[in-house]
């Protein structure tokens, strides 16, 4: 019983997530399921293994990582998002601008898609996707939003 009431409030305040995130977004792709980007979000979302998920959160930079030169070339960071939870962060910037001088210590807002991985999951798509097929998602930094 009480199992069952606790699952019926989180569908509905999920749902609620949903709509009004997908009132926001540009060019939202109903195949995108959308979600708010707190840690207790993302922390849910890597304990059920959810991937193609919108998300919006901040973190702190615990890591940067070498720049990914294969393929599309992207800027890699790890954010500590929560205290049990950090996610790899792969900036696309072949399309986006990348975060000058980002260093360890430095906060990091995002707004992108969540892929889970067993190390606490993958935050991509944050820039403009120039073919209009995706929400456009963004980084902020230093007071600056880089798309």
């Amino acid at each position: 019983m009480i199992k069952t009431r606790r699952n019926n409030i989180i569908i509905a305040v999920s749902a609620l997530l949903i709509y009004l995130f997908a009132q926001q977004a540009e060019n939202f792709n109903e195949k995108t399921a959308t979600a708010s980007g707190t840690s207790a979000t993302l922390q849910q979302l890597f304990a059920e293994q959810k991937s193609d998920v919108q998300v919006k959160g901040t973190g702190v930079v615990k890591k940067v990582l070498p720049d990914d030169r294969k393929g599309s070339k992207h800027q890699k960071f790890i954010l500590q998002t929560s205290p049990q939870q950090t996610v790899l962060v792969a900036h696309n910037i072949d399309v986006a601008y990348r975060l000058p001088g980002l260093k360890e210590g430095d906060t990091v807002g995002f707004y992108g898609e969540y892929e889970w991985t067993k190390p606490g999951g993958v935050i991509h798509w944050t820039h403009r996707d120039p073919g209009g097929r995706h929400i456009n998602g963004w980084l902020e930094y230093n007071g600056k939003k880089y798309q």
